[in-house]
């Protein structure tokens, strides 16, 4: 056999292999493209099961919330409610973390969650604070009522924990709006006449 016979078997099984690959890379499903933040830097990697980013309510520094972390002892595993003022968030993407700051018998203790942990089972936000800072670490020194974060006054929110709390009823109706209810009614009746 020749040199150039062999070159052209060469050729012709690469050529086959790369054709093999084209078609069963698209059999696959198309790869999505992450940007992720990582140590100052910016990386473009393949999504992957391992690369799961989580959506949960929004929530901002000074908002008191329920981390609902999950936790494995041995072979059983259980969810724990922490619950706690947001002090700090920090970073991005899948290097995000927040500081979650609670008194637990007279002593402060903080804990520090990476935003798309998959320990985490939930989080709820129990209120909303109002604040005037980006990060709350004079907390740290404060106690007491000095402690204290203010609450962020949203009527959407009002109004539906008001709905909550009367099951959703509708108001009784006062005696004057019913009076005037029933004078509009009256003249409609008169007029129709």
């Amino acid at each position: 056999m020749s040199t150039e016979e062999t070159n052209n078997e060469n050729q012709t099984a690469e050529t086959a292999e790369a054709t093999e690959a084209a078609e069963s890379a698209e059999k696959t499903a198309p790869v999505e493209m992450v940007q992720i933040s990582l140590n100052g830097g910016k990386k473009t990697l393949a999504r992957a099961d391992h690369l799961q980013f989580k959506e949960w309510p929004s929530f901002n520094i000074g908002d008191t919330v329920k981390v609902h972390y999950r936790i494995t002892e041995g072979d059983k595993e259980r969810i724990q409610v922490y619950e706690g003022a947001v002090i700090s968030i920090r970073g991005e993407g899948l290097s995000r973390t927040f500081i979650v700051r609670r008194v637990s018998h007279d002593v402060g203790v903080e804990r520090i969650f990476p935003y798309h942990s998959p320990s985490i089972a939930k989080i709820e936000v129990s209120r909303r604070g109002k604040v005037r800072r980006a990060k709350l670490f004079y907390l740290r020194q404060r106690s007491g009522k000095s402690a204290r974060i203010k609450e962020a006054f949203d009527a959407r929110a009002m109004e539906a924990a008001k709905a909550k709390k009367s099951g959703g009823k509708k108001k009784k109706d006062t005696r004057k709006a019913s009076k005037k209810r029933e004078e509009a009614a009256a003249t409609a009746t008169t007029e129709a006449e």
